[in-house]
């Protein structure tokens, strides 16, 4: 079972067909959408201010979600992957999006709908920016954007909404005699 907490008599809403993987973390002034996921070991931690996740998101294994004490919202639009390890610490993010394996995007950083942000990518805070593909420290757009950008920010969300259904409907826990206790033998 996930850990979800009430924090400062604020509890999180989660929304309808949701999997919140046993290893996820949900603390205190946090809200996400329907059909979303969110995946082992990630982390929404709104115990400063508030964090938002809109529709058919998919929050990846080991991302983080936190904002500045009084100053930041993390927002999350619709249909947007939030790639492993990625940190969304009080950043606006549009619908369409796509944020890469480990980006960073920071306090008050804006990112429009229909964007790409690649893997590893450093969103400064304070940066306002318009559809595209960015990567880089700090993150600069690299590719204009355009309706393929669009259709591959939406595509990767809309592989996650097949993921997780996999785990809503036919997950459970393996039974104790699939441990191999002699490892050539894993027949």
């Amino acid at each position: 079972m996930a850990i979800i907490r009430k924090l400062n008599g604020i509890t999180p809403k989660i929304g309808k067909n949701c999997f919140i993987a046993e290893t996820a973390v949900i603390i205190g002034d946090v809200i996400i959408g329907d059909d979303c996921s969110i995946w082992y070991g990630a982390v929404l931690r709104g115990d400063v201010n508030p964090i938002r996740v809109g529709n058919r998101v998919n929050i990846q294994d080991g991302a983080i979600f936190h904002t500045l004490h009084k100053e930041s919202i993390a927002q999350v639009g619709d249909d947007v992957s939030v790639g492993h390890n990625a940190i969304i610490h009080g950043a606006k993010v549009g619908n369409n999006v796509l944020v890469g394996m480990g980006a960073i995007l920071m306090d008050n950083a804006v990112i429009s709908d229909n964007t790409i942000i690649a893997a590893g990518a450093v969103v400064l805070s304070n940066q306002i920016l318009e559809p595209g593909v960015y990567a880089g420290i700090p993150a600069k757009k690299v590719k204009e954007g355009s309706a393929q950008i669009k259709e591959s920010a939406h595509k990767n969300a809309q592989g996650y909404l097949m993921y997780k259904e996999w785990f809503l409907k036919d997950y459970e826990e393996a039974p104790a005699s699939t441990v191999f206790t002699d490892p050539k033998n894993r027949e």
